[in-house]
């Protein structure tokens, strides 16, 4: 039995009449999200007319998560913003039965075996995705970013045989809806019901979406009916037959016949047939299940795992190549550790656990970016948190970036430092690193998210020796994500000539951005 509250809540200053707090969160969320530390362990807002709970002391946000979090269900005005897009995906189904049958029946695609197993096909797609960048032209970093990770994760998800023309449409249908789910959960609920052209639009593309992700299920469905009967061929995206270079990447050369035309690969000599027959997705284990998910709940499913593929990877990866692109000496560690651990050779799925620096560069990254900066629950009933009463029915917010700000946690938050994620200093950290949440709502994709991380830096530094910024220092925008609004960067293998073949050993820091903000909070 809880103790009764007595603490005193207090309420944010600066509420405004009828607009509550919202103009601040509109106008620069996270300045004001952080503010909300130095009014107390938890804190009253009001968005609009109603009010909200922000829980400030980690130890506090863990009861929500952890310890109570029976009382606090999944939900909120921003989570049934998402689940109109989302439907009863992982990310948005209530608490209960339902959510705990799916997370065990989803759970074996993201253990670290099933993800290996995976892995060289991601690879090569990353490779193929990140090697035909043009050279020395100025690039969008974050429309790549969600780009490469998308395409990474449809290999992965449903296997690297997907039809192109089926993986073209995903790649532009997915920004497209990403912009109206954020305008969905911005807007007042009645506006969104209205029949306006860009509400019209956005509902077209969401039915595509799910008529692709019908496709795809059936495709995979044919491949492993046509498989378990035998009558499945060995196929390869590549020619006929395939060489290694000295410089350890494949080419392929066609063998032709009299009639001009290319033989077809033979299982038993062509390395890609062998390999691509063994390169499932992870969704066949949703459809081999002895307990399968209805059509409507697999792209339920689908949509959610698409869309923080792309959102949460693609952004921590654009921040990522920015702070690198600041930081020489970061850069060199970097490129150290993978000459080390590759040498001459191509990237393999056994050298991520060998790139312990590569990922502290990451997870310093999810931590000073988000991703996720602002999630709700709801209260269940009438309850004390921390001697604070938290009514029935109430919106209960917590904020990865708050807490990965906290200064007496990280010393000096807003610098970019990867050696706090060493193995004698991350104990120190343990209750404030939540951008994969925690409890039993946990994202269940975290193993995977590292895995596609480090995938695609190692395979960007890999490829490109060298690069820079070419736009101004961009500005965080706290939307889904926290996300760069201008981020563009040229792409070199050789370097200039006014440029050094050697990074210099001083660094030159740019003051860092004020935020520059649109919000959009997400849970996750």
């Amino acid at each position: 039995m809880n103790a009764p509250a007595t603490s005193l809540t207090r309420t944010a200053p600066g509420a405004l009449p009828l607009l509550g707090h919202g103009l601040q969160l509109a106008r620069s969320p996270l300045p004001f999200i952080s503010s909300l530390r130095e009014h107390g362990p938890v804190v009253r807002i009001r968005i609009g007319p109603t009010p909200a709970y922000v829980v400030t002391d980690p130890a506090l946000t863990r009861k929500v998560l952890v310890t109570d979090a029976a009382h606090y269900a999944k939900g909120g005005k921003i989570i049934d913003a998402l689940r109109v897009f989302f439907g009863d995906g992982l990310a948005t189904i209530a608490d209960g039965d339902a959510h705990l049958r799916n997370r065990r029946l989803m759970q074996p695609m993201f253990n670290k075996a099933h993800i290996a197993d995976r892995g060289d096909a991601m690879i090569e797609q990353v490779t193929a995705m990140v090697g035909a960048w043009p050279e020395a032209r100025p690039r969008e970093v974050y429309e790549d970013m969600n780009e490469v990770t998308l395409a990474a994760f449809l290999v992965a998800l449903f296997g690297a045989d997907l039809p192109d023309h089926l993986e073209g449409e995903f790649t532009a249908l997915m920004p497209e809806i990403m912009k109206g789910t954020i305008r969905q959960t911005i807007l007042p609920p009645w506006v969104t019901r209205l029949p306006l052209p860009a509400n019209r639009a956005h509902a077209q593309r969401v039915a595509r979406l799910r008529a692709l992700i019908d496709q795809a299920i059936e495709h995979r469905a044919s491949r492993a009916a046509g498989s378990s009967s035998g009558t499945e061929t060995a196929s390869c995206t590549e020619t006929a037959s395939c060489t290694e270079t000295a410089s350890g990447t494949e080419t392929a050369s066609g063998t032709e016949t009299a009639s001009g035309s290319e033989t077809a690969p033979d299982a038993a000599t062509c390395p890609h047939a062998a390999a691509r027959e063994q390169q499932t997705g992870l969704f066949d284990t949703l459809l081999t299940a002895e307990n399968p998910l209805t059509r409507q709940q697999l792209q339920d499913e689908a949509i959610t795992l698409l869309t923080g593929a792309i959102e949460t990877t693609g952004t921590t990866l654009a921040w990522t190549l920015y702070e690198i692109s600041r930081h020489p000496r970061i850069e060199r560690r970097l490129r150290e550790e993978l000459a080390t651990v590759c040498g001459d050779r191509p990237l393999r799925y056994g050298d991520l656990d060998h790139l312990p620096y590569a990922r502290q560069v990451l997870q310093e990254a999810i931590r000073k970016y988000g991703p996720a900066w602002l999630v709700t629950r709801t209260a269940t009933r009438d309850i004390d948190l921390g001697g604070h009463l938290v009514p029935q029915g109430a919106d209960v917010v917590w904020s990865p970036y708050l807490h990965q700000h906290d200064p007496d946690v990280f010393a000096d938050p807003d610098a970019f430092d990867p050696d706090r994620w060493t193995p004698e200093k991350v104990s120190a950290t343990r209750g404030s690193f939540l951008a994969f949440g925690d409890g039993r709502r946990k994202c269940i994709g975290e193993n995977f998210a590292w895995a596609e991380l480090q995938i695609i830096l190692a395979t960007i530094l890999r490829t490109w020796q060298f690069f820079e910024l070419t736009s101004p220092a961009p500005r965080p925008q706290a939307v889904v994500t926290v996300k760069p609004d201008r981020l563009t960067m040229v792409f070199r293998r050789k370097p200039t000539p006014a440029q050094p073949s050697d990074n210099p050993s001083q660094e030159v820091i740019t003051p860092e951005p004020g935020p520059d903000t649109t919000p959009t909070p997400s849970g996750s």
